[in-house]
């Protein structure tokens, strides 16, 4: 009778998500956590007996010092691919398990085919790409447009994670592409394609036979509408990097951006240009934030942004419309919305110079590239400012700096980077907040002059002196 009593209670009904994972007490149409309809699915979930002792078993391979364990096999292999190596650090580590997440049509297949071809002409060993969204002759067209075509490089279209395994056992490659993740189903594992806990599923095994391998894995992502990795977050754990990449559709830039690398540092950018033959390696790409004028043009400035550890001279322009009644329009691309409502307060209030509450106002940057970093303050303000008293700025002029509501210029990271980056493209005045050339790192690069400025009226002089300066000469 306490037998039976135990077995019932060991084994009960469950709900779980298939989607987000959410475990709910009873069965709901929508799930409260993520706000899917139709996604609660009934499961069985096991109840352990509490009190089992866990018996101790001999491991497999015996622990041993650090200094006698050899780093060799976590050197990184050079993709030949410039820009995702930069963001990698260096490279695809042997075992490692890459998860590459990105919007659709973005260009990630486009990415991952040209890195398989260049993996199989340089790495020595066979790549392997398996597409579960795609046929092979799809993929195949798509490489004949690059010209990613290798003989060590094979195609499989599959939907079945045992298939995919009976693929690397007769192919034996160095590297894996599988896309996507979510397209993969794992047998005798409950749920749909894409759910939770077969995405957990397919995703462990994987990583379990590409460490027992040494083969490199690139596992592409579905995203979310809010742009998160879709899936269980575990998905993110499990493996050793995860990328995002990113881009306007309307725009020819690509990045992609480090979110965790176990193998150099998390907080990298590459930069792409997407066009007709496929995707390339952007090295310089500051020149395609920036415009080029015969003579100077009020309402532009440019500034000097971070994008993980690399420097981009952008510019920012700024278009001050007519007087309207009512509300007027405050509209930008590239800019934090935001951060632009509090700078035009600013401006109009600090500086008495400005009269901007019955006006229109666009703002926007070049190139596609989206600025949210509170160093662009100065050079939004700049940019408005320059196109509301029909002021054009020195073209050799770069301003950096965050814009307090009192109106002063407070210090960015990384301030010497951003003018060395700056005296490179030809800069010769640079606008900074106080301090920064004392801060060690903020030293003025050789033929730039570099000018403190301690708020945002004293900037807007200083600008105005370097743009008369320049037109007396």
């Amino acid at each position: 009778m306490t037998t039976s009593r135990t077995s019932s209670k060991a084994a009960r009904p469950a709900y779980v998500c298939d989607a987000c994972g959410h475990q709910p007490p009873k069965w709901l149409g929508r799930c409260p956590e993520c706000g899917e309809w139709g996604s609660i699915i009934e499961s069985t979930v096991t109840v352990g007996v509490s009190g089992r002792v866990v018996s101790s078993r001999m491991p497999a391979e015996p622990a041993r010092p650090i200094s006698q364990i050899s780093a060799a096999a976590a050197r990184a292999v050079p993709t030949g691919v410039g820009e995702l190596d930069r963001v990698l650090g260096g490279g695809l580590v042997p075992g490692a398990v890459v998860l590459l997440a990105g919007e659709p049509g973005v260009g990630k297949s486009t990415l991952l085919l040209d890195v398989a071809q260049q993996w199989a002409a340089g790495a020595g060993t066979p790549s392997l790409v398996v597409s579960g969204e795609e046929s092979v002759s799809q993929v195949r067209l798509r490489a004949e447009r690059l010209g990613a075509l290798h003989e060590r490089l094979f195609l499989a279209a599959e939907n079945d994670l045992g298939t995919v395994i009976g693929h690397l056992d007769a192919v034996k490659p160095g590297l894996l592409v599988l896309d996507s993740v979510q397209t993969v189903s794992a047998p005798g594992t409950e749920g749909v394609p894409g759910g939770v806990t077969q995405v957990r599923a397919v995703t462990a095994a994987l990583v379990s036979i590409a460490k027992e391998r040494g083969i490199a894995t690139v596992l592409v992502g579905h995203v979310t509408k809010d742009g998160q990795v879709a899936g269980p977050r575990v998905l993110e754990h499990l493996v050793d990097v995860v990328l995002h990449f990113e881009g306007d559709k309307h725009s020819s830039l690509r990045l992609v951006r480090g979110v965790k690398n176990r193998f150099g540092a998390a907080d990298e950018v590459g930069c792409f240009e997407m066009h007709e033959g496929g995707i390339t390696s952007l090295p310089d790409p500051s020149g395609l934030f920036l415009t080029r004028y015969q003579e100077p043009v009020p309402g532009t400035c440019v500034t000097v942004a971070m994008e993980g550890r690399r420097a981009l001279v952008t510019e920012v322009q700024a278009l001050i419309g007519a007087e309207v009644q009512g509300s007027p329009r405050r509209t930008v691309s590239g800019l934090d919305s935001a951060r632009l409502a509090m700078v035009l307060a600013v401006l109009e209030r600090r500086t008495k110079q400005l009269k901007l509450y019955n006006r229109e106002v666009f703002a926007a940057t070049v190139g596609g590239i989206r600025l949210v970093e509170p160093s662009a303050d100065l050079a939004m303000a700049l940019a408005v400012a320059s196109g509301g008293l029909d002021l054009a700025m020195a073209p050799t002029l770069v301003a950096i700096g965050e814009v307090g509501l009192t109106g002063e210029i407070r210090r960015v990271s990384a301030i010497g980077r951003r003018l060395a980056e700056a005296a490179r493209l030809g800069f010769r005045v640079a606008l900074v907040p106080p301090g920064s050339t004392n801060s060690g790192e903020g030293v003025a690069p050789k033929g730039m002059e570099v000018i403190e400025v301690g708020d945002l009226r004293s900037a807007l002089q200083s600008a105005a002196r370097a743009s008369a300066e320049r037109g007396s000469r």
